[in-house]
């Protein structure tokens, strides 16, 4: 960035002092408004990536809690097979893990941006009584791999919703959408913008639309805990008694 900008410059200054003296320079296009044009079309790009990047990235948040939530639903609907003392077990690991999931991690996640280790625990304790179970006939059998891959897949729903705690956009990214705003609005002076109403409602409609659009984006860079964010309404929705 550094070079690019000593280039420019030297090229510039270089030109100005090898010009003629007999040059023109009004039969030049009017470079101010070129330039302009360009910053605001490639920050216009810049924004609206980063907006779909975030965007995506708190769907695939929400798609990992519905994913969870509805495995565990399965493990404790496909229970049923199994004798009572076993499907009561597996149900009451699955009522304790979401409840932890509702009540405790939740507010974690928010908060700290991490899982509670309750949770890995009762996961785990969930996971040992389905596959422990011996199944004892045909019938029994054939309802347990679909039960392991059921806990299989809320092991690796709770692991993409741990992952997707973290921030989504890097800093460098936020580097260059801050200086970018400062650079697309500054142009506003550059232009040597008149006092009239007209004028002066359009540059703060400009500069509001930017700083809204970065208040959106980094809103949606933590799914989990800030203004728009995925909820737990999935593991209420199966499971409603797990608000205690």
């Amino acid at each position: 960035m550094v070079a690019a900008c000593a280039v420019v410059v030297i090229i510039t200054l270089l030109r100005h002092r090898t010009a003629r003296v007999d040059e023109d320079p009004t039969e030049t296009p009017d470079v101010i408004e070129y330039m302009t044009m360009w910053i605001g079309v490639v920050y216009a790009i810049v924004l609206g990536l980063a907006i779909a990047g975030v965007w995506e990235a708190r769907g695939a948040a929400e798609d990992h809690v519905q994913a969870e939530a509805q495995a565990l639903h399965e493990v404790s609907e496909r229970a049923r097979v199994y004798p009572a003392d076993v499907r009561d077990r597996i149900r009451e690991d699955v009522n304790a893990y979401v409840g932890q999931v509702v009540t405790v991690e939740w507010k974690r996640m928010a908060d700290h941006g991490e899982l509670t280790p309750r949770g890995d625990r009762l996961l785990e304790r969930l996971r040992a009584d389905v596959t422990d179970y011996q199944p004892r006939n045909d019938f029994e059998a054939q309802a347990y791999q679909p039960l392991v891959d059921q806990v299989a897949t809320v092991d690796q729903a709770r692991a993409a919703r741990a992952n997707s705690t973290d921030p989504t956009m890097p800093g460098v990214v936020w580097f260059g959408l801050i200086t970018g705003a400062v650079i697309t609005i500054g142009m506003i002076f550059a232009l040597q913008i008149r006092r009239t109403p007209r004028e002066l409602i359009l540059a703060g409609l400009f500069s509001a639309l930017i700083a809204f659009l970065l208040f959106l984006i980094w809103d949606f860079d933590a799914p989990y805990s800030r203004g728009i964010a995925a909820s737990a309404e999935p593991f209420l929705q199966l499971f409603p008694h797990a608000k205690g």
